[in-house]
């Protein structure tokens, strides 16, 4: 999902560019119905995702634009599938170019036009459907052919007005000048005059100045040296026409390039030619410009210099061709006189890795219609491409013509090439050979029909091996298995539980005895019973027709403490079940708290199994003054509650089950409307500390189990008053207030309160509920520390209009019988 996703995203500039992409740019068509998928390449794809890093539109709303500009629905579900992968094969990787800034010694004389030069196009719908081969160079903001103003003086460079000439003269005479040259094309040289040299090369310059200084007593070339080079440098006006994107008059530096006017138009428009670009100088073609050449070949030759006035004009086109598919740069060519489909290949970067060369599609133009042809790979140098033809360079396919694949319990297995007469044995030897565990009474072989449908082939391993069975000669896409004796059974464990630190499942392993897997489970716990273990052992033969038929073989075995190979060594079998039990009359200490008011709270160790409360708190020194002992209270975990010794058994399901119905609970406590009705059960056991007291060792007298905690509180003070009453709070306790009182004091009944529903928790723990005599709530009586809880009323739920017509259609229907019956009494 995430991949669909980011594949939206991707195409989100696709529905954008209508309204984004600037006016200048080069067009675009706008319907994407043409677009083909399947003839797109993963270089195309790899541009699609590059290009798409910052848009965002909901799955619907892009899918629905796509819709707009044309593209189906199967060809959106192509695009995804293709894209995604990609994904899962390629590493997109964003590569940002830096540009460094540098300063120059050599600056211009003018400031140069705003032309408002287009640069790339944001619209991702470029990686959709076909562009122009060599378009992107001129719209390219890293590439804009702007001349190096640092480079050396060239000797050919023509001067004219605005340029300036740096003259150093050293040696005998030392001196350095910074001169213009005036609109006239001359230079004025302090105290030697002035000299013309507009429409002169630099090298010219230099040798006129020289000649001007030693006619003026300069002694030029006898131990006076004079070096010319050009300063900053004039502007030239270089005229561009034709089919380019801004066609116009361009203000260029003098050491511009055809290529450095072409950027600065936009270069060629959508029917403007690449190969055939004019250059004319004083109304004469001086020099035609192949862009290819620069592009395929990185050659200059013809981006000469540009002169003042200069003229470049661009021409349409003559031959496009488009070709698509499996080529490194898929795109629309354009082809001069003499020209194959050979050159058009090399245009495209050459084939990809994935490319079917034997044959290209070629879909040619014929009167009113095209028509399809193929072009042999012998062909390519031959074939000379026509108007509109459009190349499809097609995949290899994805399957293999000489394999054979071989699984399961082998040393090598794998895909191996599918020699001449190839059998089972020589494969199985291939592959290393068998493995020990491997099962030889059968192998099997997957075999593709000449339908594509699949046939199973099963044969003897051992025969074919021992050449007592016949040997099969394997064809392509053959499949051969040859399974394990691990994967045709269950895999063997067994199990031990009860007193070793870790109990569980081990892998059986054979003559492991009791001892060895006692080992495994990291040996005994301190308190088990070597001398009494049980192992519990599968049969199959149980009679089904039996009731008291046996279902599991049950020995008793001895072993020794320390574990060493002893008499018994008994040996087990696969899903063996081992227990080890406990050792008789082995306990560990049991602790119980008390807390409050006693002379010495804190915790003490349960001497003897029928210790009681009054004996703890004898020990603990007995009350003090100032304790309550009707609020003494007993807190008892759930395995005391229960009355068993969670020393001696598996406490892990029992916690679970607690924890289960706990979770219940809290999921009707939080459904429920009725909240406050729902009071989760709590571990606290309502005793009577008087009692037990007064007659040490009575039933009441608990016996003491571990981790009770008894707490002796102070005398309480106050009464506490919650749930269904205005204002819950506690209330100071007095002997002469009765329930009703203490409701009154925390406000009185809520409007949803269920008088006959409350209830008291005493301070020890126990509780009692309200009781009823005649018409009459009795309420239970109140003490210091006690807990008032009224509880809600539940809710009642209203007749709904189906019910109310149903009690109302009854009860006409026994009205009729009534009255049927009524007259035929009479």
């Amino acid at each position: 999902m995430k991949n669909l996703k980011n594949i939206f995203i991707l195409l989100t500039a696709i529905c954008m560019s209508g309204v984004f992409a600037p006016a200048a740019a080069q067009t675009t068509p706008q319907n994407l119905s043409t677009v083909n998928v399947n003839e797109l390449s993963d270089a195309q794809l790899m541009k699609l995702m590059q290009q798409a890093q910052s848009s965002g539109l909901s799955d619907e709303q892009l899918a629905q634009q796509l819709q707009a500009r044309g593209l189906s629905a199967e060809q959106l579900q192509q695009l995804q599938q293709r894209i995604s992968s990609l994904r899962k094969s390629n590493a997109t990787a964003n590569n940002n170019n830096t540009d460094q800034n540098l300063s120059v010694a050599r600056g211009l004389n003018y400031t140069p036009d705003s032309t408002g030069t287009p640069r790339r196009s944001t619209d991702i719908a470029n990686a959709l459907i076909p562009h122009i081969f060599g378009a992107d160079l001129f719209r390219n903001s890293n590439v804009t052919f702007e001349p190096n103003l640092k480079l050396a003086t060239p000797v050919n460079y023509i001067l004219g007005p605005d340029d300036q000439l740096n003259i150093n003269v050293y040696g005998n005479s030392l001196v350095n000048w910074k001169l213009d040259v005036s609109p006239e094309g001359n230079i004025n040289i302090p105290g030697v005059g002035i000299l013309n040299v507009s429409g002169k090369t630099i090298e010219q310059a230099t040798a006129s100045i020289k000649s001007k200084l030693a006619a003026n007593n300069y002694a030029v070339g006898r131990g006076t040296s004079v070096q010319v080079t050009l300063g900053n440098i004039r502007s030239i006006k270089v005229i561009m026409v034709g089919e380019v994107v801004k066609p116009g008059t361009y203000t260029l530096p003098s050491l511009a390039t055809v290529f450095n006017a072409l950027y600065a138009a936009g270069g060629p428009n959508n029917n403007g030619t690449f190969r055939q670009i004019e250059i004319i100088r004083n109304n004469r073609i001086i020099r035609r410009l192949d862009v290819y050449d620069f592009l395929v070949k990185g050659d200059q030759k013809d981006n000469i210099g540009l002169q003042d006035q200069d003229i470049i004009r661009v021409p349409t086109y003559r031959t496009r061709v488009e070709m698509v598919g499996e080529v490194k740069n898929p795109a629309l060519f354009e082809v001069l006189p003499g020209e194959t489909l050979q050159d058009v290949i090399r245009f495209a970067g050459g084939f990809t890795d994935q490319a079917y060369t034997a044959r290209i599609k070629v879909s040619q133009i014929s009167d009113q219609q095209r028509r399809i042809t193929d072009v042999l790979e012998s062909d390519y140098k031959n074939y000379i491409p026509l108007r509109g033809d459009k190349y499809t360079v097609e995949r290899i396919l994805d399957r293999y013509e000489n394999r054979v694949t071989i699984n399961g319990a082998v040393f090598r297995p794998g895909e191996y090439e599918l020699q001449k007469g190839l059998t089972v044995s020589q494969l199985i030897k291939n592959a290393a050979g068998l493995k020990e565990d491997a099962f030889t009474g059968r192998g099997s072989i997957t075999r593709l029909k000449s339908d594509n449908t699949t046939e199973l082939i099963s044969f003897d391993v051992n025969g074919v091996l021992n050449k007592t069975a016949p040997d099969i000669v394997l064809q392509r896409e053959d499949v051969v298995t040859i399974s394990s004796i691990f994967d045709l059974r269950d895999e063997y464990k067994v199990t031990i539980k009860g007193e070793v630190r870790n109990v569980g499942e081990f892998a059986y392993a054979e003559n492991m005895s009791v001892e060895d897997l006692i080992l495994k489970a990291g040996g005994f716990t301190e308190g088990a019973s070597p001398k009494r273990i049980e192992v519990a052992r599968r049969i199959d033969d149980s009679n089904p027709n039996s009731r008291s038929s046996s279902l599991a073989e049950v020995f008793n075995i001895d072993v020794d403490a320390q574990l060493k190979k002893g008499q018994a060594n008994f040996v087990l079998k696969p899903f063996d079940i081992v227990s080890v039990y406990s050792l008789p009359g082995y306990e560990k200490q049991s602790t119980v708290k008390i807390e409050g008011e006693v002379l010495y709270p804190g915790y003490y160790t349960i001497k003897k199994k029928n210790e009681k409360i009054s004996d703890i708190i004898e020990r603990a020194g007995g009350l003090t003054a100032s304790a309550d002992v009707d609020g003494g209270t007993l807190k008892r975990d759930n395995f005391a509650i229960l009355g068993v010794n969670k020393n001696k058994i598996d406490t892990t399901a029992i916690e679970q089950e607690r924890v289960s119905k706990l979770d219940r609970l809290s999921k009707v406590n939080s459904d429920s409307t009725n909240v406050s009705n729902f009071q989760p059960r709590n571990n606290f056991v309502g005793i009577d500390l008087k009692k037990i007291l007064e007659k040490p060792g009575s039933s009441i007298d608990l016996i003491m189990e571990d981790n009770d905690v008894i707490r002796i509180p102070k005398q309480q003070q106050l009464v506490r008053v919650n749930g269904e009453v205005l204002y819950p709070s506690a209330v100071v306790y007095s002997k002469s207030k009765s329930f009703k009182d203490y409701i009154l004091n925390a406000g009185g009944y809520s409007p949803d309160a269920l008088k006959r529903g409350a209830y008291v928790v005493y301070p020890n723990g126990t509780v009692k509920g309200t009781g009823k005599f005649l018409f009459f709530n009795v309420h239970p009586s109140v003490k210091p520390g006690s807990e008032i809880f009224v509880t809600r009323k539940p809710d009642k739920r209203g007749i709904s209009a189906t019910e109310v017509i149903g009690i109302t259609t009854g009860l006409a229907s026994l009205g009729a019988i009534i009255l049927g019956i009524i007259n035929l009494s009479k």
